[in-house]
């Protein structure tokens, strides 16, 4: 099945939690001036709600993802100055 190239390196947030090599969860993706779901597939199991990174298409409405946590979050303490 061909790749759906635009995908890659897109960031989503998973509507349904990643279950490892058990199962696949859903992702909804902002891409193509839109938002579009997929199914979503990664090693480990990642919680519903969880932001992700698209790194592969597996083909037709399938991608692989990674926990991402962007590097510009004023959320995050270990960017702190103190």
């Amino acid at each position: 099945m061909a790749q759906d190239e635009a995908v890659i390196g897109c960031i989503g947030e998973l509507l349904l939690g990643t279950q490892g090599a058990a199962g696949p969860g859903e992702v909804l993706v902002s891409i193509r001036g839109g938002s579009e779901t997929f199914l979503a597939w990664s090693d480990e199991p990642l919680p519903s709600g969880a932001t992700v990174l698209v790194i592969h298409s597996r083909g037709i409405r399938q991608v692989d993802v990674i926990a991402w946590q962007s590097p510009f979050d004023p959320h995050d303490q270990s960017l702190a100055p103190y």
